[in-house]
């Protein structure tokens, strides 16, 4: 990869410079592989929503697919421009989105704090618009949120693991907080792709950093 397209797959593109895109969404034919649930709503009304980004989503949806409470996961698209785009489109960097996991749990079983301190473990949020090899705005850390509540822990969580990570010689977290907006599922052979191929790429890697979040130790 040359200095400019570097560059380039590392700038969010402006509105007008985004592809179009499509009106039809995804099809979503199967259920989870794993946890045998579907991947698409309308979930149950007792289950709450959460959506990350932290590198390549196959590696990234592995980790919460195993963890308690947790009813489904899907990977896919948001945080972009382009309606209902492809894998090649996103990885393009002309999209504008982030490949993110749409993880669904209940919150009677685990807690919304405790997504957020895998989440934050699982890997690197100091790196801009990377992950580990993974160079791209797709692989930018980014946690979108469904309700105020969830906004208010994401960013008291983000300052509280900023101080460890400083602490530790890292720089500043370089995630986005933002609302969530449309998630867009990626294709069939993404879904539980490390389930369906055991010994496929994982770039996911955390910093060594604990956090805190869940101990009431914050800072």
């Amino acid at each position: 990869m040359d200095l400019i397209e570097l560059r380039r797959k590392q700038t969010l593109p402006p509105v007008d410079a985004a592809l179009p895109g499509r009106d039809a969404p995804m099809a979503v034919t199967h259920d989870h592989t794993v946890l045998k649930t579907p991947l698409s709503g309308p979930f149950p009304a007792h289950l709450e929503q959460a959506m990350f980004g932290l590198g390549c989503f196959w590696g990234a949806e592995r980790i919460f697919w195993t963890l308690p409470g947790v009813y489904t996961t899907a990977v896919g698209y948001a945080a972009g421009i382009t309606p209902n785009p492809t894998y090649y489109e996103v990885c393009t960097g002309q999209t504008g989105h982030n490949e993110v996991v749409l993880v669904v749990f209940d919150p009677t079983q685990t807690s919304y704090a405790a997504l957020l301190a895998v989440f934050w473990e699982s890997h690197d949020p100091t790196q801009g618009m990377r992950q580990g090899n993974d160079f791209g705005t797709q692989y930018r850390s980014g946690i979108y949120t469904y309700s105020e509540a969830q906004t208010e822990a994401a960013t008291l969580s983000a300052d509280a693991y900023n101080h460890r990570l400083n602490a530790a010689g890292f720089g500043r977290i370089t995630t986005e907080i933002s609302d969530a907006s449309e998630f867009y599922y990626a294709e069939d052979h993404h879904q539980q792709y490390l389930d369906k191929n055991p010994q496929g790429y994982c770039g996911i890697s955390g910093t060594g950093v604990t956090c805190a979040i869940g101990t009431g130790v914050l800072a």
